[in-house]
């Protein structure tokens, strides 16, 4: 026992550094994890408090989750949910580690850095600007775009009412939005590889494609599952201002548009259904966890010291 507190008085000054990181996860993420007993109950409030409603609560087992299961919308919000997800992080993946690449090829350090500002501004922007930002281009009678099509002879789009455009235009924006800093994140691993492998290459006589194929990806490839594996966790779960705010909960278009948090959100907006909505993330929790424990399995038979544990 004395061994552990004198390792803990050795190394005050780190444990200092992550205490108001550890604060944060057990008030935000740890402790309302003991609300996930409400996705079993009927929630009504209580006059005596929450804690009293939630422990007088009536138990229904599994019945909140029969709402997303049951719902006449459960295909659609599961595939556009899965398919828009799939669709951002494979295309994600490739464009940050693309850009990234490029940064680290810059010889103009200055103008470097330039474009790694310009790329990672979108990223701190709310969807609520960015959906504004989009109504200027989008808009049926002032949009740039309708101006643009009008132009040049063509008939104005109702873009806010046609279906087919919005895949398109929410995987272009939500890439848009996150490859700054996703590109950011692979452009640090790119400065810490030893500039002795680049100039061995060089010397070997080998292009600057070829030191990027067998140095920068190679080497790239432990980050690159580990976010992959991650993003994975999380494919049940969507941006909700990516999917809410940006086509502007137009009801046209749901059918391509509608997720399940958007889902769950309007249905507790409509029932106040507190019971369901919880159901509905433990749901997508548990499937995330499933969903990371088989990707980093399938990678530890593949590659052992790529797995994340």
């Amino acid at each position: 026992m004395n061994a552990f507190w004198k390792k803990l008085l050795r190394n005050k000054g780190l444990l200092l550094l992550v205490l108001p990181g550890t604060v944060w996860f057990l008030i935000f993420a740890y402790l309302p994890m003991f609300g996930s007993i409400l996705a079993f109950k009927d929630f009504r409030i209580h006059r005596d408090g929450f804690f009293a409603s939630v422990l007088n609560s009536e138990w229904v087992g599994f019945k909140n989750f029969e709402y997303l299961f049951t719902t006449n919308d459960a295909y659609i919000i599961t595939r556009n949910t899965i398919l828009y997800n799939l669709a951002l992080i494979i295309l994600g993946l490739v464009i940050s580690v693309t850009f990234a690449i490029i940064l680290s090829e810059l010889v103009n350090k200055k103008m470097a850095k330039l474009y790694q500002t310009g790329m990672f501004l979108p990223h701190f922007l709310s969807w609520v600007i960015i959906s504004y930002f989009a109504f200027t281009f989008l808009s049926t009678d002032k949009g740039t775009l309708n101006h643009i099509i009008s132009y040049f002879g063509g008939e104005p789009i109702m873009w806010y009412t046609e279906q087919k455009y919005w895949p398109f235009i929410l995987i272009f924006v939500g890439i848009w939005k996150g490859v700054g800093y996703n590109s950011v994140i692979y452009l640090a691993s790119i400065t810490g590889i030893d500039k002795s492998y680049y100039e061995a290459a060089v010397i070997d006589g080998a292009t600057k494609w070829k030191q990027i194929r067998y140095i920068t990806i190679p080497l790239l490839k432990p980050l690159m599952i580990i976010l992959t594996i991650l993003a994975i966790g999380g494919i049940f779960r969507s941006d909700f201002g990516l999917f809410y705010q940006l086509p502007k909960d137009s009801g046209a278009l749901y059918p391509v548009t509608n997720v399940i948090d958007t889902f769950v959100y309007r249905g507790l907006i409509n029932m106040g259904d507190i019971g369901m909505s919880t159901a509905a993330g433990l749901y997508q929790s548990m499937v995330g966890l499933i969903l990371i424990l088989i990707t980093n399995y399938i990678v530890r038979k593949i590659e052992k010291d790529h797995a994340i544990f």
